[in-house]
């Protein structure tokens, strides 16, 4: 019990001091060491487990991954007479047109409560965009794998074997390196430190920079992580070698999008990267048959390289708001009252996404209605478990995929056509498109290569979170041939497509600088 309790208060402590009087501060270091702590493998276990749960509380506890990845500048459109339809739901629309001014500006608004449940709006936030703009969650993870690698760097021989010691810390260092990839991602520039127990206030370091950094931290520790692991329940939902190079790809397309720099050597990274990913993985990872979708995105397969784990039977489920399936299933395979999907996508989009002609397995096993803008369309990617016997409300309890084998497989195809090795592109893309029964990619080149790649992408990863944050990387998201809701050019160099940075950032801290675009 002791010991249970000294997780608990370390746990708390860390939190306040992510969130309150003092920016980025923690314990002192004689709190969490010596003979109070770490002194057995479960005490490391434990730990570096917990590093995984507050990944999972700085993204499952409200719509993250739909808010930032899915719906912002995507063609969605809200199905009239759907629950999606109703002024709840406003931050659909506000997401598709990315103003996020208007999206804070509901919280004080004074024809209806934020949360439609009596108590003042500006206290209310059950979709929680005000968590997405708070980054405390982000760098109390990043805090946690710190003191982690620290303190299981030097434990004393006989508490944990080499292995292992080498194991948990690359476990930490991708935890941390995961989350300063989302920290960029929403934010641009963000502080960057990896000391155990810091306690400086810092400013932003730029985005680049932190990219750079990150990359290299875990080029130095993934080769500590197994492929994969012989206990079925910790495939995807522990950090694998795949996990570390699908992060250290997606950060190299990133540092190619941004840098001023010759962008073939991230993309020379990228290819080499996903080689090593494709070529010698042990046959730990491959595509699964579509006949399997449940089992793939359910989790623990093959085909998932990193995953956040949820377990309907053991009552471990994401907030309501958090999974894409909320919006895109009906009854049947929601409960019986929900008769209508919340959102479709533009006819037009759908049918460049999926010709109606073309041949594509994908159409039959990942969606029904397709086409349908009247609520019956249906993305069936997230089917599994949804309502209990009571028939209440619930969503599917499939695992949320961070990174799955198609995504890292497309990534290399779009390194490899940007290299102008356009055979080896077309290989990497039709290993995807091979599975889905799909008419393989023979004669394009150039750009018309480098189109397919990209709407391959759009197809096979729609609803995973990837959809805007390609659309940024990429620069696509200023040209309406990609988005019906394109950014102009000036607001995408005011960082328009970045999250603004709660108040909170800015206690007791005279080096922080905002997201000047947003006005909250």
């Amino acid at each position: 019990m002791k010991r249970i309790l000294i997780y608990i208060i370390s746990g708390v402590s860390l939190l306040l001091s992510s969130c309150g009087r003092e920016f980025l501060t923690v314990r002192p270091i004689e709190d969490l060491t010596g003979n109070n702590y770490w002194q057995t493998k479960n005490d490391v276990d434990m730990f570096v487990q917990g590093l995984y749960s507050n990944f999972r509380n700085a993204t499952m506890n409200h719509a993250f991954f739909t808010s930032t990845g899915d719906f912002r500048c995507a063609p969605i459109v809200r199905t009239p007479g759907s629950n999606g339809a109703g002024s709840f739901m406003n931050h659909l629309t506000f997401l598709k047109y990315n103003d996020l001014n208007g999206l804070f500006a509901q919280y004080y608004s004074t024809t209806r409560l934020y949360s439609g449940g009596g108590v003042p709006a500006e206290n209310s936030d059950y979709f929680g965009f005000k968590n997405i703009r708070n980054w405390g969650r982000f760098y109390l993870l990043i805090q946690k794998a710190n003191i982690a690698i620290y303190e299981i760097g030097r434990l004393e021989s006989g508490v944990i074997s080499d292995t292992e010691k080498k194991r948990y810390i690359a476990e930490a260092a991708f935890l941390r390196d995961l989350s300063y990839f989302f920290l960029v991602r929403l934010f641009g520039d963000v502080p960057y430190y990896t000391s155990a127990y810091f306690t400086d206030a810092v400013g932003r370091t730029p985005m680049l920079d932190v990219l750079e950094k990150t990359y290299q931290d875990m080029l130095s520790y993934y080769k500590d992580l197994p492929w994969s692991y012989t206990d079925q329940t910790l495939v995807g939902n522990k950090a694998m070698r795949g996990s570390a190079l699908a992060l250290m790809m997606h950060i190299n397309m990133w540092l190619a999008g941004f840098s001023d720099l010759d962008k073939s050597q991230y993309y020379r990274r990228v290819d080499v990267l996903g080689k090593e990913l494709v070529e010698e993985n042990e046959g730990a990872y491959d595509l699964l048959p579509l006949e399997n979708t449940k089992q793939i995105f359910k989790g623990r397969t093959k085909e998932g390289l990193f995953e956040i784990v949820q377990n309907y039977n053991y009552g471990e489920l994401f907030h309501l708001s958090a999974p894409y399936a909320d919006y895109v299933l009906r009854a049947p395979y929601k409960t019986h009252s929900i008769t209508k999907s919340y959102i479709h996508y533009e006819p037009d989009f759908m049918k460049e996404m999926y010709p109606e002609e073309a041949s594509d397995a994908r159409k039959t096993f990942w969606f029904e209605d397709i086409y349908a803008t009247n609520g019956d369309f249906v993305c069936l990617k997230y089917t599994n478990v949804f309502a209990d016997e009571n028939n209440e409300d619930f969503n599917p309890d499939d695992n949320q995929i961070v990174f799955r084998y198609a995504d890292a497989i497309l990534l290399r195809a779009e390194a490899l056509a940007e290299l102008s090795d356009e055979d080896g592109a077309k290989d990497m893309l039709n290993m995807v498109r091979d599975r889905a029964n799909a008419t393989l990619i023979t004669g394009e080149s150039g750009q018309d290569l480098k189109d397919a790649i990209w709407w391959e992408r759009v197809r096979e990863l729609l609803g995973e979170g990837h959809f805007f944050y390609d659309l940024v990387r990429t620069k696509k998201v200023l040209n309406s041939d990609y988005t019906s809701v394109p950014m102009s050019v000036s607001a995408f160099n005011q960082r328009a497509w970045t999250w603004p940075i709660d108040a909170s950032a800015y206690i007791n801290n005279p080096y922080m600088t905002p997201n000047r675009y947003w006005n909250f």
